[in-house]
């Protein structure tokens, strides 16, 4: 029998997509239920496939890669995934209703360069958008020890302190230092991966928002909106990424049309998500490098 998705599993859905290492007792003090209780709905989802896996996500800057946006229309998926490779590594890819595919990939070097030669590539499909994404507050300084605790933390990023310091050979102080400063890293999510198709009533989807006054409109948003909100959203320069979740597609329509007449919004592109992958080669790969170096701090070695 199919698992009938209610507004509180969307709440825990949304406190473990805002950081899946929140423990099951605080989720269960934030919605009103036991602890027991989150557990057990969590380990629904997670039969059902609405959860498909815990995962983490980490913003290309902070490991020397620069991030370019794509949205494709009318293209299959992997003939566009084909194409990109020639240019980066995948970072997310989202097939969205109405023939729509919004990707990401990350580059080494001049990012311009690279989205000249994404256009050219491209040039027989039909490109809505490709800009480059960029969150100037976001600022990180990886050590050594938070690496091999990340490369850890990839394949399973709920483990206990205790597993963690286990496998790594750490004390479990310095993995619980390590984890703290982690989970207030603008740069690093502990988040999951839902299956929008096993959501039953309820419809995620998103909003590109292009603004004028990005902590201006912000605020806005959250003051007005907060309710409906998936997760929390995120900012590239001029656009604010914001999720979320309903269960009427005329009521999602008129959202869109609340969210355009906010001051400050110049345009909102809607988005609803078919599924959603996050390859992680770029990452694994990119943290094997820096487990060779002997540099004690990534930052350092992303610019040297």
């Amino acid at each position: 029998m199919m698992y009938r998705m209610d507004k509180l599993d969307m709440k825990i859905l949304s406190c473990l997509l805002d950081n899946c290492r929140t423990p099951d007792s605080q989720m269960g003090k934030e919605i009103g239920v036991s602890g027991v209780a989150v557990k057990s709905r969590i380990q629904k989802m997670l039969k059902q496939k609405i959860i498909e896996e815990f995962t983490l996500k980490i913003e290309p800057p902070v490991l020397g890669y620069s991030v370019l946006y794509f949205v494709v229309v009318g293209k299959e998926v992997e003939d566009i995934l084909e194409k990109i490779r020639l240019v980066g590594e995948p970072f997310f890819v989202v097939p969205c209703v109405g023939g729509i595919t919004v990707c990401s990939i990350v580059v080494k070097g001049d990012p311009k360069r690279f989205m000249e030669i994404a256009k050219n590539i491209l040039r027989d499909a039909r490109v809505l958008s490709i800009f480059e994404a960029k969150n100037p507050e976001i600022r990180s300084d990886l050590t050594k020890t938070d690496i091999a605790i990340i490369d850890i933390l990839l394949k399973d990023p709920r483990l206990k302190i205790e597993e963690i310091a286990k496998i790594s050979g750490f004390s479990t102080k310095t993995v619980a230092r390590s984890l703290d400063k982690l989970q207030h890293d603008e740069a690093i999510q502990f988040t999951l991966i839902y299956n929008p198709r096993n959501m039953g009533d309820f419809i995620p989807f998103t909003m590109l928002v292009s603004v004028n006054d990005v902590k201006k409109v912000l605020s806005k948003l959250k003051e007005k909106f907060s309710d409906s909100f998936l997760q929390k959203p995120f900012v590239h320069l001029d656009k604010i990424v914001v999720f979320f979740y309903g269960n009427d597609i005329y009521k999602i329509d008129e959202l869109s049309q609340k969210v355009h007449e906010v001051d400050g919004v110049q345009s909102v592109d809607l988005f609803i998500p078919k599924e959603i992958n996050f390859p992680q080669i770029w990452v694994k790969n990119t943290i094997e490098h820096a487990k060779k170096s002997k540099k004690l701090h990534l930052a350092s070695q992303i610019h040297s």
